[in-house]
């Protein structure tokens, strides 16, 4: 694969939102549905895919940057100056009760895409699949080109209907369910966290 920051004309040094807003700009230009009926439809989705990679092939590196506390210092470990990060960190240490407790206390003017995609992962935590699922929803709606996000609620979306069809199918209760949620759940966190 080429370098991901060549491929999002951007600088290895980048802050995280210069990283964000390389992604965004060159999502829209190459976003399939630009060149629906285009004979260079094939060559933009192709070009799509590398951008999205790249984006989270540097997402991945620095989450893990984070977690080492090495880095550069415009993402590294939490310094205090974005809780969201933080919050991050509350979850990946299974804290999910101060992680909640620390979303809830943002004014609504600073929830952003990445507030509702850390809540919903408190509600799936939770097991409130439902509420997790509208958190994500958000998320997407707000940052569309976001891969984290989509994989995120596109993997909940695939639970929730197999887990509908097995309890439709079996009336009894179903401790395997319990399971698969719990499974879901931790799937989702280690995606999150970049560890799985």
């Amino acid at each position: 694969m080429k370098d991901p920051y060549q491929v999002l004309g951007i600088n290895p040094n980048a802050s995280d939102d210069e990283v964000k807003k390389a992604y965004r700009t060159l999502a829209k230009k190459y976003h399939p549905d630009t060149y629906v009926g285009n004979p260079l439809a094939d060559l933009a989705a192709e070009k799509m895919k590398e951008i999205n990679q790249a984006y989270e092939t540097i997402n991945k590196q620095r989450a893990s940057s984070r977690q080492s506390g090495a880095g550069n210092t415009s993402y590294g470990a939490y310094t205090g100056s974005d809780p969201l990060v933080r919050i991050r960190e509350l979850l990946g240490a299974n804290r999910v009760t101060e992680a909640e407790t620390m979303l809830n206390r943002m004014p609504p003017q600073q929830r952003n895409a990445e507030w509702y995609f850390l809540m919903g992962h408190v509600m799936a935590r939770k097991n409130w699949l439902g509420e997790a699922r509208k958190y994500f929803q958000k998320a997407c709606d707000m940052d569309p080109y976001n891969a984290e996000y989509r994989n995120t609620l596109d993997n909940l979306a695939t639970h929730s209907t197999s887990s509908a069809y097995k309890a439709s199918a079996n009336d009894d209760d179903c401790g395997a369910c319990e399971i698969c949620t719990g499974l879901l759940c931790a799937n989702l966190f280690c995606r999150m966290c970049s560890c799985g």
